[in-house]
């Protein structure tokens, strides 16, 4: 009979699979990446992340950074929205919010004949200030956020870009990657709502677990 794990017990034990596994294949993890490549691979069951996942310079200090400083995130999908660790998030000071279903920007979208996702983008030029930025669906969405970043209308403080499919995915990645911009990507038609938001809540437990420190 297999050995019956507590709730507690079997997050722990997915992550020994996986490094087990990842030594298996003769890799070894980055120290200051692994909390997030790992993190990723035991959301998707998908060791092709430890290939795919970029990193930009500096990135988990900038991260770790701008979440003690309490700043907000901004999602474009109610789904990466509900998977956020909130909790974690607003002991360090910060709340996370979606913009997607509010009536004004469907109706801005339905009237300019755009995505709600850009509509929603744009919106955040209202919010003030740095934001973090997570998006885990929407091509649009980076592609705006790039755009809108670039005319000085947003200052994201980084940006998780992963939205998932085949139309202009790619591209708004490489976009982002070549924009300058501090982020996280997932490289490839792969990514979505669960991959950013699980990207998040590794940076999250990471810097809530590290007061004080980059």
């Amino acid at each position: 009979m297999k050995k019956q794990y507590r709730p507690a017990e079997i997050e722990a034990e997915s992550f020994r699979i996986i490094a087990e596994e990842i030594k298996g294949m003769g890799r070894e993890l980055p120290l200051e990446t692994a909390p997030v490549v790992m993190r990723t691979i035991h959301t998707t069951a998908d060791f092709s992340y430890l290939d795919s996942l970029y990193f930009s310079d500096h990135i988990m200090e900038t991260a770790r950074k701008a979440l003690r400083l309490g700043l907000h995130v901004v999602t474009d999908t109610n789904m990466a929205l509900a998977g956020i660790s909130r909790q974690t998030l607003r002991t360090l000071g910060g709340d996370a919010f979606c913009l997607m279903a509010d009536e004004e920007v469907a109706r801005e979208a339905a009237e300019r004949q755009v995505t709600r996702a850009i509509v929603s983008m744009e919106k955040t030029a209202l919010m003030g200030g740095a934001l973090i930025y997570v998006i885990g669906n929407a091509p649009t969405a980076l592609i705006r956020v790039v755009e809108l970043a670039r005319e000085g209308r947003i200052r994201p403080a980084f940006v998780i870009g992963a939205p998932v499919g085949f139309v202009n995915v790619e591209e708004a990645k490489e976009l982002l990657i070549a924009s300058g911009i501090p982020c996280i990507v997932p490289r490839g038609r792969k990514g979505g709502s669960n991959v950013a938001a699980a990207i998040l809540n590794a940076l999250l437990y990471e810097t809530a677990e590290r007061p004080g420190r980059n």
